[in-house]
């Protein structure tokens, strides 16, 4: 999300109506990448960048009804259309960046993150921001629902090591900006990193 929000906000702006019948069969993808974050019951997550929230349901399921949940997103129009999805119900819809959360220091169990990565005008000042509002040994989860050689045949692009998603690029900007990986999967039908927050 960058410093001018107005490119990112246009280009989802249009495209949030439609946005979730364009990719009708993520559900299950995002549900078991929820489940790989490992919450606990009471645990407070946000889904930064959530779109139209279609990984809120399965972070409710997750902390129950005693835990909070928080979906943040810059753009009005995909909070829009999450909340007539009904996603609204699972957790609290904020127009935020995540540049400067409205959240204080270590009010996180958990970040759950789809997509965000690559719509991050400074990655690692953004991830630091992210950092800053999660608890010592709390979790983030970096996901999209098909992997980079995937994603980038969609685009009709060629896959490159200069992508930040790239594990060699990746690991080492997260271990600067607080994170230390746990895990990294990038497969034709999923990316998700795992990593946790460190001092």
């Amino acid at each position: 999300m960058a410093d001018d929000h107005t490119h990112v906000q246009e280009f989802f702006s249009v495209r949030a109506a439609d946005w979730d019948s364009r990719f009708p069969d993520d559900g299950p993808a995002y549900a078991a990448a929820v489940v790989e974050l490992g919450l606990r019951p009471g645990d407070t997550v946000l889904d930064a960048g959530c779109g139209t929230g279609r990984a809120l349901p399965a972070l409710r399921a997750a902390v129950g009804p005693g835990g909070t949940v928080l979906g943040a997103d810059l753009t009005p129009a995909m909070l829009g259309a999450a909340a007539r999805a009904g996603r609204g119900g699972s957790g609290a819809l904020l127009v935020a960046d995540v540049a400067r959360l409205p959240l204080r220091a270590d009010a996180l169990d958990a970040v759950f993150a789809a997509g965000l990565v690559s719509h991050l005008a400074r990655p690692e000042r953004d991830l630091r921001e992210l950092a800053r509002t999660v608890r010592t040994g709390g979790r983030l989860a970096l996901f999209h629902p098909i992997g980079r050689a995937a994603l980038a045949a969609r685009h009709g692009r060629t896959l490159s090591d200069d992508d930040l998603r790239a594990e060699p690029r990746l690991v080492p900007l997260l271990a600067r900006a607080g994170w230390e990986v746990e895990s990294y999967t990038d497969e034709d039908d999923r990316y998700l990193v795992l990593a946790a927050r460190i001092r």
